[in-house]
C-alpha cells in the first residue's frame, strides 16, 4: 500500500475525525468559481460524489466556505447552552469537519489521478489553509477545556466499549498535538505543522513531474531485444498516446521492471534505472532535510526524544527503539542466506558475461537465474492472469469467505477507465460501494493504493449506512484486443489494495475516528497483507488463473514450478525492505543535518543491497511514504515487516482449518476487520489467535527458518 491510502489522516491532525454535516445554502453562488449559478460540486454531501463535475476552478472557493463552515461548527461546540453531553460535545467534534474532511481528500485523490497544472495550483494555494486550520484544533484551549469538563462528568464516566475508548484518545490526542503547551510553543508548534505540509506537498509535486517528464523515445525494437510481446505491446501502445512511432518508455512502474527484468541491452537498463532512481534528485533533498528539522524540532516541543518515539507511542511498536530491535532482529537472522543468494547471484552473472554486476543488473540476472534454476519464465504466468478473470474471482473468493456479493454498479467517475461497485452482505443489505481504478493513465501517479471517503453512520435501523471508499493501480493495460494480462506479482498488489479497501468497508464502528482504516500504522497492513496468501493457494488460484484464450486452469507443473520459486531470493527481497526500514528509523533518529542526505541513505542502504547502489543514487528523493505529507510512513516503514509477522501467523490458522473455511473467515472478520481500533491492535490479534504473534510463521514461509 501506498501513502496515499492514509491522505486523511495526514490533515485530520488530531486522531480524531472531527466534522459537520451541513448541507451548505450558499453552494451555488459565493464558493462556485464558475458562473454565478453553477453549483460547486465539492459542497454536495452525498454519498454519490460528483467526480464528473469537479473541476480545478471549485477547488479554492469550495474549500474556503468548508473552512469557514468547520470553523462555525467547532465554536459551536467550545460554546453551548447547559450541561456538556455526548451529543453536544464528542458526538458534534466528530462531526465538525467530516465534510471538509471529504472534499479536500476527494481534491487530492483527483490530484493522483487527474493531474493537471491548474488543479495543482488551487491545492497548492488551499494546503497551507487547511494545515493551519487542523494543526489549531488541538491547540485550541477553549476546545480543549470543552472536552475535559465532558470528561468529568457523570455521563462521561459511565461511558463503556468504543465511546470510552473514543473519548480517551481524544484526551490524549490533543495533548500529542500542543494542548498543554504555552501560547508561544503552540504558534510555533503550527507554523511547523503548516511548513510541513507545504514541503509534502512540494515533494510529491516534484516526483509527479519528474516522472512524467522522463521519457525516451524508441523509433524500433533494435534496443528491446528480450522483451516479452506483451511489454513490447505496452511499450508501443505508450508511442501511440503521443503520436510516436515505434516504442515509448516512461517511468512508469510496468515500464521499469519491464526493462530491467528482461531488456539485454546493458545501456538501455542502465539509462531507466537511473531515470528511475533519480527523480526529483535536484529539488527534493533540501525538502527531506528541512522536513526532518522540523519533525525533530516538533518532537522536542512536544517533550519526546525524537520524532520515531513521538509517533510510535500511539503503534504497536511502541518506541523507536523498539522498533529498531524488531528491524535489526530481522536482519540478523536473514544475513546468512542473504549472503548465500548475494554470492549465488554474483557467480549467475559472471557466468553470462557481467563480472562487474552493477544495480541495474539485478533484475536481469536474477531472471535469468530463476529461469535456469526453476525452468520458470514469469511470462508463462500472465496468460492464465487475465485482469477481469482475477478481479471477478476475488470477488468470489470474498463472497467465499466472508459472505459478501461485489455488484457492479453506476457512480459518477473522474475517468470512463474507474468501474464503480457495490457490496451487499447475506441478508441484502448494502454495506458500501467502491471506485476501482485500475490502468495507468499520463496524468495519474504510480503505485497502487486505497483511500477511503465515506464512513457510514448510525442509521435509524441500529446498523451503519453505506461506506465508500476507492481502490487504485497500474496493472498492465490492455492492448490491441488483447486484455489485460497481469504478472503474478501485480494479482498480489491487487490483492493487498482489495484487503485494506475490505478493512474499510466491513468496519461495524459506529465512531468515525475508530472505524475501518483509522488503526494503528503497524496494525492496518495486517489485513491488506493477509490476502496476498491467496494468491499462492491452488483452490483460490482455480478461480483466478485460468487461460485467457483456452480456457484451461493453471497446469499443475506450472503451479508447482511456482510455488518452488516463490521464496527464490527471499532474502535479498527482506533485507530490501529492512533497509529501507532502518534508513527511515535512522533518519528521525540519528541523522546529522550537516551531512548529505542522499548519501548518508545510501551509505545505510549499501549494507542491505546485492550490489552498493552508485554515488548518484537518489532513492530517498522520491521516497513518498516518508516524505510525501506532514507525516505518512515515516519512523514507520519497519509496519510493512511488522505487519507480514501478524498476517503469516494469521493465516497459519487457515492453513490449518482450511483457507475456504467460513467459520475462520467469519472470525477474522468480526475480530479483524469489522472492528478497527475499537480496541487495543494486540487484543484484536489475541481474539482471533488466542495468543501473540509468532514472528517464526514469517520466517518459515520466507524459507528462512
Amino acid at each position: 500500500m501506498t501513502a496515499a491510502r492514509h491522505q486523511e489522516t495526514e490533515f485530520r491532525q488530531l486522531g480524531v475525525a472531527t466534522a459537520l454535516a451541513y448541507r451548505l445554502p450558499d453552494a451555488h453562488v459565493a464558493a462556485s468559481g464558475g458562473p454565478v449559478n453553477e453549483p460547486n460540486p465539492l459542497l454536495l454531501d452525498q454519498f454519490d460524489l460528483p467526480f464528473d463535475q469537479i473541476q480545478s476552478h471549485h477547488v479554492v472557493p469550495g474549500l474556503t466556505l468548508l473552512l469557514k463552515t468547520s470553523k462555525q461548527a467547532l465554536q459551536g461546540v467550545k460554546v453551548i447552552d447547559g450541561e456538556r453531553t455526548w451529543d453536544n460535545t464528542l458526538a458534534a467534534l466528530e462531526e465538525a469537519t467530516r465534510q471538509l474532511e471529504l472534499a479536500y481528500g476527494v481534491v487530492m485523490h483527483l490530484r493522483s489521478v487527474c493531474h493537471t497544472d491548474e488543479l495543482a495550483a488551487a491545492i497548492d494555494e488551499m494546503v497551507p489553509h487547511i494545515s493551519q486550520f487542523f494543526s489549531s484544533i488541538a491547540l485550541d484551549a477553549e476546545l480543549y477545556a470543552a472536552i475535559k469538563a465532558f470528561a468529568a462528568t457523570d455521563e462521561a464516566d459511565a461511558l463503556e466499549g468504543v465511546r470510552k475508548r473514543y473519548l480517551d484518545k481524544t484526551l490524549r490526542d490533543f495533548v500529542r498535538h500542543g494542548a498543554e503547551l504555552a501560547p508561544e510553543q503552540k504558534t510555533r508548534l503550527a507554523a511547523i505543522d503548516m511548513e510541513l505540509a507545504q514541503l509534502g506537498n512540494a515533494f510529491s509535486q516534484a516526483v509527479l513531474k519528474a516522472t512524467a517528464e522522463w521519457e525516451l523515445h524508441l523509433p524500433s525494437d533494435a534496443r528491446l531485444d528480450g522483451l516479452p510481446g506483451s511489454a513490447l505491446g505496452m511499450l508501443a501502445a505508450a508511442a501511440q498516446q503521443k503520436g510516436l512511432e515505434g516504442y515509448r518508455v516512461t517511468l512508469q512502474a510496468p515500464h521499469v521492471i519491464a526493462i530491467t527484468t528482461y531488456a539485454t541491452d546493458r545501456a538501455l537498463r542502465e539509462q531507466v534505472w537511473r531515470g528511475y532512481n533519480r527523480r526529483a534528485a535536484d529539488e527534493n533533498p533540501s525538502r527531506i532535510v528541512g522536513m526532518l528539522a522540523l519533525r525533530q524540532e516538533k518532537a522536542t516541543l512536544l517533550g519526546y526524544s525524537d520524532f520515531a518515539d513521538y509517533v510510535l507511542e500511539e503503534r504497536m511498536a511502541g518506541t523507536g527503539a523498539a522498533a529498531r530491535t524488531f528491524v535489526d532482529g530481522l536482519a540478523t537472522r536473514t544475513r546468512d542466506a542473504f549472503a548465500r543468494e548475494r554470492g549465488e547471484l554474483s557467480a549467475h552473472a559472471a557466468a553470462m558475461g557481467l563480472p562487474d554486476l552493477q544495480p541495474w543488473d539485478v533484475g536481469f540476472v536474477s531472471e535469468n537465474l530463476r529461469r535456469a534454476r526453476f525452468d520458470l519464465d514469469e511470462e508463462e504466468l500472465r496468460p492464465y492472469f487475465s485482469f477481469e478473470r482475477v478481479r471477478d474471482g476475488m470477488f468470489q473468493l470474498v463472497k467465499d469467505l466472508y459472505g459478501i456479493e461485489v455488484r457492479p454498479t453506476t457512480l459518477p467517475v473522474w475517468h470512463d477507465d474507474v468501474e464503480t461497485y457495490a457490496v451487499f452482505d447475506e441478508s441484502n443489505h448494502h454495506i458500501g460501494s467502491f471506485y476501482a481504478d485500475f490502468f495507468p493513465r499520463e496524468s495519474k501517479r504510480g503505485g497502487a493504493w486505497m483511500n477511503a471517503f465515506i464512513t457510514g453512520s448510525p442509521e435509524d435501523s441500529g446498523r451503519l449506512g453505506p461506506h465508500l471508499g476507492l481502490i487504485c493501480g497500474n496493472v498492465t493495460p490492455p492492448l490491441d484486443g488483447t486484455p489485460s494480462l497481469m504478472t503474478h506479482r501485480e494479482v498480489e498488489t491487487l490483492f493487498h489494495e482489495f484487503g485494506h479497501l475490505l478493512h474499510h468497508l466491513l468496519t461495524e464502528v459506529e465512531l468515525r475516528g475508530l472505524a475501518g482504516t483509522n488503526v494503528a500504522w503497524d496494525f492496518v497492513e495486517l489485513p491488506s497483507q493477509i490476502m496476498e496468501n491467496w494468491c499462492w493457494e491452488r483452490e483460490a488460484l482455480d478461480l483466478i488463473a485460468v487461460h485467457h484464450e483456452t480456457g484451461e486452469a493453471l497446469p499443475k507443473a506450472l503451479f508447482e514450478k511456482m510455488t518452488r520459486a516463490r521464496t527464490f531470493r527471499a532474502a535479498s527481497g527482506m533485507m530490501r525492505q529492512l533497509s529501507f526500514g532502518t534508513v527511515d528509523l535512522k533518519l528521525h533518529t540519528e541523522f546529522d543535518a550537516k551531512a548529505d542526505v542522499l548519501t548518508w541513505a545510501r551509505d545505510i542502504m549499501s549494507e542491505f543491497a546485492a550490489v552498493p547502489p552508485p554515488e548518484d543514487y537518489a532513492m530517498l528523493a522520491s521516497f513518498g511514504h516518508l516524505f510525501s505529507g506532514p507525516t505518512g510512513y515515516a519512523a514507520g516503514y519497519y509496519s510493512y515487516k511488522w505487519a507480514e509477522v501478524l498476517d503469516a501467523d494469521a493465516f497459519s490458522r487457515f492453513k490449518r482449518e482450511g483457507v475456504f473455511n467460513r467459520e475462520t473467515g467469519a472470525a477474522f472478520r468480526s475480530s479483524i476487520l469489522a472492528m478497527g481500533d475499537a480496541d487495543d491492535p494486540m487484543n484484536l490479534f489475541r481474539a482471533f489467535m488466542g495468543r501473540d504473534p509468532d514472528p517464526e510463521a514469517l520466517m518459515a514461509r520466507s524459507g528462512l527458518s
